[in-house]
């Protein structure tokens, strides 16, 4: 007689990560200051969820992954709400330091190399067991940059598809420039998630495969 395995259970920080990302969406959505660009900001929080939740008894993420992607959504729900162009930190921030431009729309991009960097860094020691050091990193920072690459193409999509209506999701605010920066921050985010968590990440690594 065979005796089935009791189900793996819900990794806490997955638990507090969508307790935090339901709040976030319910502040965020309650009156945007774009519909259409709340919906286009936090969609991939959605799908993050539905993957992080599928795959939460195959595959349980390390906490500090699960930290840094509710950290990132946070950012995102904040970008949708205001639309990045109108976000107070970035007022702030020009303010303080002078800037010409409301440069919040940099943080969430710098979010978006230094968040996934370590999500790829994750998948490919546990799940595709590539152990050389410099290739896992050099492939983390590919992927990142990949990613933002096609985040700039779905941004010119819907440029193409919603004409004017696509502004407050560009956020490039006259920056003729914008494309590049933002995947240039990308890349600096990558470099820096690598650079100040690649221990701690081992470490949290080797503890969750050996439980």
């Amino acid at each position: 007689m065979s005796i089935d395995a009791p189900p793996k259970r819900t990794p806490a920080a997955l638990i507090t990560l969508i307790l935090v990302w339901l709040f976030g969406l319910f502040w965020s959505g309650w009156a945007p200051h774009d519909r259409i660009t709340w919906w286009l900001e936090v969609f991939p929080c959605f799908i993050a969820l539905v993957l992080m939740w599928q795959s939460r008894a195959s595959f349980e993420l390390t906490t500090m992954v699960y930290l840094l992607i509710a950290i990132h959504g946070l950012i995102l729900m904040l970008g949708g709400a205001y639309t990045y162009a109108h976000v107070p930190l970035g007022f702030w921030m020009q303010e303080w330091f002078g800037f010409t431009r409301n440069n919040y729309d940099k943080i969430g991009h710098f979010a978006q190399g230094f968040v996934p960097a370590m999500v790829a860094r994750e998948l490919l020691i546990r799940k595709f067991a590539i152990t050389r050091c410099r290739l896992v990193a050099f492939l983390s920072i590919a992927i990142c940059l990949g990613f933002s690459a096609f985040y700039e193409l779905i941004e010119w999509w819907s440029a193409l598809i919603m004409g004017q209506g696509a502004d407050e999701f560009l956020g490039t605010q006259g920056d003729p420039w914008d494309t590049q920066s933002d995947m240039f921050f990308a890349l600096i985010g990558a470099i820096c998630a690598l650079l100040s968590l690649a221990r701690w990440h081992d470490r949290q690594m080797m503890a969750i495969t050996s439980a």
